[in-house]
């Protein structure tokens, strides 16, 4: 079974619909010991920082997403799901989950470059990983953020994008893996993507 965190907020149904479109158990859950069974978890979705971190702290989430971590279960973040992985964030001054070290930036707005980024934009591979089995160098993958994870070791960017500046897109470190983008939404290279995490071909 796939945990897909329910942390009150997020796509997390579009997500649900497509790891069963691969053929796979997945089910949206804010439960512990489900989590804890699970197979895999994937943590999805759109937000705030502050807002999904005051979600995750309320209950006990943050500390079975630490424990999960720990335990070297396989992890997927999605958007807010990279951005939560690191130190800090940007946003509202959100102290995240810790779990890499690094901070969250805001895109700087100008005459031509709008923030959020939304839409279509290129995803370079900079180091090889089993996430991108069977996904071009570079592909186009769909994304929604207003901000962007800088990793602190710069061994846990294996993707990065221009968007005004050249950012952080994958991130991937032991049992975790990380996209700024929605690969629920990025059609069927997004779709062969998560079908790696899930198939496991996603760990060295």
């Amino acid at each position: 079974m796939i945990a897909i965190i329910d942390y009150g907020a997020g796509n997390l149904t579009s997500v649900e619909r497509a790891v069963t479109y691969l053929g796979c158990d997945g089910k949206i859950t804010a439960d512990a010991e489900t989590i804890l069974k699970s197979e895999k978890v994937i943590f999805p979705g759109v937000g705030a920082a502050q807002a999904t971190m005051d979600n995750l702290n309320s209950g006990e989430l943050a500390e079975i997403l630490r424990t999960c971590y720990q335990l070297g279960k396989p992890m997927l973040g999605i958007c807010i799901g990279i951005q939560i992985l690191f130190d800090h964030s940007e946003e509202e001054d959100t102290e995240c989950l810790g779990l890499l070290p690094g901070v969250v930036k805001k895109f700087e707005a100008t005459n031509i470059l709008k923030v959020p980024q939304i839409g279509w934009n290129e995803v370079n591979q900079i180091q090889p990983h089993p996430i991108f089995q069977g996904i071009p160098d570079p592909a186009h993958f769909y994304f929604v953020n207003s901000y962007y994870p800088v990793p602190q070791n710069a061994a846990d960017a294996i993707g990065k994008t221009t968007y005004g500046v050249e950012f952080c897109s994958v991130v991937a470190h032991e049992n975790l893996i990380a996209t700024q983008f929605h690969l629920e939404k990025s059609g069927k290279i997004g779709l062969k993507m998560l079908d790696n995490f899930l198939q496991g071909n996603s760990t060295e």
